[in-house]
């Protein structure tokens, strides 16, 4: 039968899943930039459970989790950290720190940019999953190049040996077959220290009268040890490359950045590290950001190199939107039900 695409509307219709693995309830939120994003823009997300949203193909903007909110006092800040003004429906960007998921969907030929930004600090450990819909076209991308992952918090972190893969196992929408790299480096006491000590959200007491013993590593940091970045806290032009500092020539990655990429080599890290951290995927598909996802931090780029991750513009038209011959839209429908089942596991 002869492929028949449907053009795309200027409406929602692009998913966009949220799903929460971690151990606690967190309050994901979502800030639109552009486009047309959902009208639930934040929400309480148990463990184990999953969110699904649509936003249009032109949508711009971000998701991050908050976390030990209490929405008792308008106004006021509720949450420890992610909070947007104290509100549960987010209307303004986070309060460092908050891991970021961040989209320019058709952000021009034809193309998807999406990243995980540490840049205003880290919180939970997230992870991108490309769903390429129905569409042979994106179904043909190898999904290893497609779906990063960052974990820097001890609790959630693999083993170094970690094979997810086992008993034929699907891992963040891949398989044995082209499965995903991992860092192997990093140590359950690497992770829990990554943190620079200034740049801790809430750092322990200093014992011994208010004095810090060296090295600093004997003292034991809190297992929920959010981290701001050195833009955040301090808002130097060096660090925010800001000022005389707004150029990629003129602003290098400074100890926080270079800390946060030891850990999610994936990830942004500062303003000027696009070509390290940004995903290009022909637009049509969908995409499921996890919180605490398990597993490692991938290294996609450094393994693969960035030609991987950057892929053609031209997709045949949208993924979600597509019927094969007579086949009704609800065909996809139940088609992305299926996805998002397996992709779960």
């Amino acid at each position: 039968m002869n492929r028949h695409v449907h053009p795309r509307q200027s409406s929602s219709n692009t998913p966009l899943i949220i799903a929460n693995r971690c151990p606690e309830t967190i309050w994901p939120a979502i800030l639109s930039q552009g486009g047309n994003g959902p009208s639930n823009s934040g929400f309480q997300l148990t463990t184990g459970a999953t969110q699904t949203l649509s936003v249009s193909s032109d949508w711009q903007g971000r998701v991050w989790g908050r976390t030990n909110c209490s929405f008792t006092s308008p106004g006021q800040r509720a949450c420890t950290t992610g909070d947007c003004g104290g509100n549960l429906q987010c209307t303004s960007p986070n309060n460092p720190p908050a891991t970021l998921a961040e989209f320019t969907l058709d952000g021009g030929t034809s193309q998807d940019f999406y990243d995980i930004s540490l840049v205003d600090g880290y919180n939970l450990p997230l992870a991108i999953v490309w769903l390429p819909g129905t569409n042979r076209a994106l179904q043909s991308i190898d999904p290893s190049t497609t779906n990063p992952s960052c974990v820097a918090t001890a609790a959630n972190l693999a083993a170094q040996n970690f094979n997810p893969y086992t008993n034929n196992q699907i891992f963040l929408g891949t398989t044995s077959s082209s499965p995903l790299p991992f860092e192997k480096s990093e140590t359950t006491s690497s992770v829990s220290q990554w943190c620079p000590w200034d740049l801790q959200l809430s750092p322990p007491t200093a014992p011994n009268g208010g004095v810090y013993p060296y090295p600093d590593a004997n003292v034991q940091r809190p297992a929920f040890d959010p981290c701001l970045s050195a833009c955040a806290k301090y808002a130097k032009d060096a660090y925010c490359c800001t000022g005389a500092s707004n150029s990629a020539s003129a602003c290098s990655p400074n100890y926080y950045s270079k800390a946060a990429k030891s850990v999610c080599p994936d990830a942004y890290s500062y303003a000027y590290d696009d070509q390290d951290s940004t995903f290009i995927n022909p637009t049509g598909g969908g995409y499921q950001v996890i919180f605490c996802p398990g597993g490692r931090s991938t290294t996609i780029i450094s393994s693969k190199g960035s030609q991987a991750i950057q892929h053609s513009g031209s997709s045949g038209g949208s993924g979600w939107l597509l019927n094969e011959g007579c086949a009704a839209r609800g065909a996809w429908l139940l088609a992305w039900g299926a996805m998002v089942g397996v992709l779960l596991l």
